[in-house]
């Protein structure tokens, strides 16, 4: 039954024999009704009828008997029983055949009583469209040894091989390419099991939809055939049902070339609001964080670079040097502005989302604070699957809130689904890597990943192929120290472990070269310290303990409103609220901007306030090492500027 009734479709559809019909009849069951009932009851059915793909008549060849229903729920709208019969709920007879029910509102997603009956009757068609299989004797066998039980979504937690056999027509619903963009993406490290929760929740039409594939193909049929924007909300799932039937309603508008995005990027004083345009994206890189020594850091980290051309610049290779426009798509574990805890990243805690990011901010993040290399390694896409790309990642950023599991939910997977659905690949379909690293071998093995950019270091690095870590830059300054000061530490890993204070003598010993060496490596110290800090709020914030003092209240306080307003970056449907849904459209542009910047400018007051008040959450011998560290900073400033006038230049800021 259609959204709010707990009945059930049960049984199966009785196979057809060989009597042809002239294609789908619907036929009105009049006994009982008023001649004004019966034409109020048929045009009903003449607007369906008018309104459903010509294939899908043609096809479903068979008559379908329609009537009304007292034995029904007072919030059920209708119900299609497995033996082609559609029954309607009489409660809604009066209002239908008085003319109210077009202009009574209702809280379903349709507006109005009228409209929704209409797409009641068009929901329970595609239920039966769905279910109109023809099973041989031998493959009704096959999927009855496949079938569990136990499983209550049908064949959805089975391996593609047990839902794709030949000899039945008609399938939507246990259709790969449909799941994957439906949400039921495959599980990965089950060869090609489908996951059991769809977590492309936010900005639905209707929730019901996700409760089970076979109800997203009918709620979506609804959307198709009667919302003239579906076109330009869900583009990826209207090209699926106008490529199965052939054809298509009449849009009402033509879409927009560009898909909005909000950038996550720590910029505060930048309006989070932008657009990408699929025909100004060049390529799509594998971008990968190389492991560090990290537990969850191991295996690396995976994203996505658009390399997005420049305005006017004709797109092309010359579009790699305009890394300014450049974006990142990373899914991360969302825990507010700090880092993940192992043990919560495993059983699934945190919610995964996916972020867009500029790319010279990811680049910062992971050589210069985590000293991880990163490695932007083109796939080998054809321009059709670089804009799906694009139109799907915008499509996961307004719509999924998944759960990160690192172990098999984890970037790495998170990508490939977004590849597989993205670009309908068929040397992605049976792909099965849960590890960052290992996905890129395995993406160079099937011969989508060109790995040979990275073969000659100094050119990968000119070209923007890779970009190294800061840590050799690092040992390289620590080299001067150790030079020109006769200092004990072996390597650049032993001089940061030394407390602030014990570096601090060496500095009025250090001439002007090798005061700029320390001026570096005390600002990768501090980066360090902000690092461990993270931490430790983390485990003070997130582990709920109790703060005792005003202060550290205060600094509480403006933590909570921080986090709770830059949630909106990895999840902007909540901007939106329940108005519209899938992409947004022009309509709602005005208070999407609006409501943007009014939260942004709320981050950038806060974030002035969360840098002095969060000390105040810190054990007090970190909170005294940062202190250090910064005073480390000015000291060897000063000492550098005075270094350099005395030596005739002129005077540093």
């Amino acid at each position: 039954m259609k959204r709010l009734s707990a009945w059930l479709l049960a049984g199966t559809v009785l196979l057809l024999g060989n009597t042809a019909h002239a294609g789908l009849q619907l036929h009105l069951k009049t006994e009982g009704l008023s001649p004004a009932q019966q034409q109020a009851s048929q045009a009903l059915l003449d607007e369906a009828m008018q309104k459903l793909p010509p294939r899908f008549i043609e096809q479903l060849d068979r008559r379908i008997d329609v009537g009304w229903t007292d034995k029904m729920p007072s919030n059920a709208y209708g119900q299609a029983s497995p033996v082609s019969e559609l029954d309607l709920n009489r409660n809604l007879l009066d209002s239908l055949t008085d003319g109210t029910a077009a202009t009574e509102k209702t809280y379903r997603p349709h507006g109005t009583v009228r409209q929704e009956m209409l797409a009641t009757v068009l929901h329970e068609l595609t239920h039966i469209y769905d279910r109109a299989r023809l099973w041989p004797d031998a493959e009704r066998k096959l999927i009855q040894r496949c079938t569990r039980r136990n499983n209550s979504s049908g064949l959805i937690g089975l391996p593609d091989e047990c839902r794709s056999q030949s000899g039945r027509r008609f399938t939507l619903s246990d259709d790969p390419r449909l799941l994957d963009l439906a949400g039921w993406q495959q599980y990965v490290g089950r060869r090609g099991e489908r996951e059991q929760h769809n977590r492309q929740i936010a900005r639905s039409p209707d929730i019901y939809e996700i409760s089970s594939p076979k109800e997203f193909v009918a709620v979506n049929m609804e959307y198709f055939l009667l919302d003239p924007s579906y076109a330009c909300r869900r583009p990826s799932l209207y090209r699926y049902y106008k490529e199965h039937f052939g054809w298509a309603p009449a849009a009402k508008n033509e879409c927009g070339k560009t898909f909005a995005f909000l950038n996550a990027g720590n910029d505060f004083a930048r309006t989070p609001l932008g657009q990408v345009d699929p025909e100004r994206v060049y390529a799509v890189d594998y971008l990968l964080a190389e492991a560090n020594q990290n537990w969850v850091s191991r295996w690396g980290h995976s994203m996505l670079r658009l390399v997005i051309c420049a305005p006017g610049r004709p797109r092309g290779p010359d579009c790699r040097l305009d890394l300014d426009q450049h974006l990142v798509l990373s899914y991360r574990a969302f825990v507010g502005d700090v880092q993940l805890s192992s043990w919560d990243g495993l059983v699934g805690k945190y919610p995964s989302r996916l972020f867009v990011l500029p790319l010279a901010q990811v680049i910062d993040e992971y050589t210069k604070t985590e000293l991880r290399s990163l490695a932007s390694v083109p796939l080998n896409l054809s321009r059709k699957e670089i804009e799906g790309v694009v139109e799907r990642a915008a499509e996961m950023h307004w719509s999924y809130d998944g759960n990160y599991f690192f172990l098999s939910n984890n970037c790495a997977v998170e990508e490939l689904k977004l590849l597989r659905s993205g670009t309908d690949n068929s040397k992605l379909v049976a792909l099965d890597n849960i590890m960052p690293n290992g996905l890129l071998e395995v993406l160079k093995g099937r011969g989508m990943a060109d790995t040979s950019v990275l073969d000659n270091p100094k050119e990968a690095l000119r070209l923007g192929y890779r970009f190294d870590s800061f840590r050799d830059r690092y040992q390289a300054m620590f080299e001067v120290l150790k030079k020109h000061l006769p200092i004990k530490q072996e390597t650049v890993e032993d001089w940061l472990d030394l407390k602030a204070e014990e570096r601090r003598p060496w500095f009025q010993q250090a001439d002007l070269r090798t005061s700029a060496a320390l001026l570096l490596l005390e600002q990768a110290s501090f980066r360090r310290q902000l690092l461990l800090a993270q931490d430790e709020v983390k485990q003070r914030y997130l582990g709920a303990r109790e703060l005792k003092n005003g202060g550290m209240d205060q600094a509480n306080a403006t933590l909570k409103e921080i986090l709770a307003n830059s949630g909106f970056l990895s999840r902007p449907a909540e901007l939106l609220g329940t108005n519209g849904y899938g992409l947004p459209q022009p309509s709602e542009s005005e208070h999407l901007e609006a409501e943007s910047a009014q939260r942004q400018k709320q981050l950038l007051a806060l974030s002035g306030d969360l840098d002095k008040e969060v000390r105040a959450l810190l054990e007090p011998s970190r909170a005294a090492e940062m202190a250090a560290n910064e005073e480390n900073v000015k000291q060897i400033g000063e000492h550098l500027r005075k270094l350099h006038k005395a030596a005739g230049g002129l005077e540093l800021p």
